[in-house]
């Protein structure tokens, strides 16, 4: 019994959205592609759908990923999860959503996070300084 190798980019080949997603390398796990189709951070078309859709050449998605948001379509199907170079072959971002998910990275590096300075456990000095004050409210 011979079988035939696997292939990927089959015109006929089925692949669910949650498994694309994952093959593609958006999320780490399955579950995880599926519980953000079901909350809603994923969208084809602009329209929410259902885990189980199947996804076909040339749709459009946006996913809300943490605080970025892309905007892909599908330039291939894969239902196995290769390498990332692989998975950067299944989808094509638009230019616009590049442009804007860069400028969100770069505004977040360029915000001082608060509390940045605190470093580790207070010094004797502080906690000096904390019960004065703690005392004396």
């Amino acid at each position: 019994m011979s079988r035939k190798p696997p292939t990927e980019a089959f015109d006929s080949l089925r692949v669910r959205l949650d498994k694309w997603l994952w093959a593609a390398r958006f999320y780490k796990t399955r579950a995880l592609a599926h519980e953000a189709i079901e909350s809603g951070r994923v969208q084809l078309g602009g329209e929410r759908v259902k885990p189980s859709r199947e996804v076909r050449m040339g749709d459009v998605l946006t996913l809300h990923i943490n605080d970025l948001e892309w905007v892909v379509s599908v330039e291939k199907l894969s239902e196995r999860r290769g390498p990332a170079t692989e998975a950067r072959a299944l989808y094509a971002e638009t230019e616009a959503s590049l442009a804007a998910r860069l400028q969100a990275i770069e505004q977040r590096r360029l915000v001082v996070e608060p509390g940045s300075g605190i470093r580790g456990r207070p010094s004797k000095k502080d906690m000096r300084l904390i019960h004065r004050f703690t005392e004396s409210h």
